[in-house]
C-alpha cells in the first residue's frame, strides 16, 4: 500500500494530531516516515532600516536563527520519539522556505514518498482566503495522495 509517508508538521495542535495518525498508519501498514518542518525565512523588513540598527537587525537574526533551531529541534525530536516507540522507521527534516507548500511538495517528491499526512486548523471562509492554508496549497498542487487529519 504505503511505504514512505511524509508527515508536515509546525508543533500545532493539528499537525500533532496528523502525526500521531500518520505513525499509526505507517505501523499498520509497515511504512516508514519523514517528518519535515518548513520555517519561515527571516523578515528584514521588520527591522527598522538605519545605521544604527545594523547592530539590532544581526541580534534580531541571531535570535531568530536560535528560537527556529530550538523550535524545530523540539517538534522534530517528539515525532523520533514517537517513531521510535511505535517501532516505525523514521527520518526528520528541517528546511527553510518562503512558501512551505512548495518545501512539502519537494521533500515528498525527492525523498518517493507515496503519501503526505497533514493537519489541518479547520479554517474557512474569509479567514481561510486572508490567512490561506498551506494544506489547501499541497492540495492543491501536488500530484502525491494527501490524507488529511482536523
Amino acid at each position: 500500500m504505503y511505504r514512505h509517508i511524509l508527515i508536515p508538521t509546525d508543533g500545532s495542535e493539528p499537525a500533532e494530531h496528523a502525526v500521531t495518525n500518520g505513525l499509526s498508519l505507517a505501523k499498520s501498514v509497515g511504512a516508514k516516515i519523514t517528518v519535515i518542518i518548513v520555517e519561515d525565512r527571516f523578515d528584514w523588513l521588520s527591522v527598522p532600516e538605519t545605521r544604527a540598527s545594523q547592530r539590532q537587525a544581526l541580534d534580531a537574526l541571531a535570535k531568530h536563527n536560535e528560537q527556529v533551531k530550538t523550535h524545530a529541534a523540539n517538534v522534530l525530536g517528539r515525532a523520533a520519539d514517537a517513531a521510535k516507540q511505535a517501532g516505525v522507521p523514521c527520518d526528520t527534516m528541517q528546511v527553510e522556505h518562503a512558501h512551505p507548500y512548495q518545501a512539502i511538495i519537494a521533500a515528498a517528491s525527492d525523498r518517493g514518498c507515496d503519501l503526505i499526512v497533514m493537519g489541518s486548523h479547520g479554517r474557512s471562509g474569509l479567514s481561510a482566503v486572508v490567512l490561506g492554508s498551506v494544506t489547501n496549497k499541497v492540495l492543491t498542487h501536488t500530484k502525491t495522495p494527501v490524507l488529511v487529519y482536523r
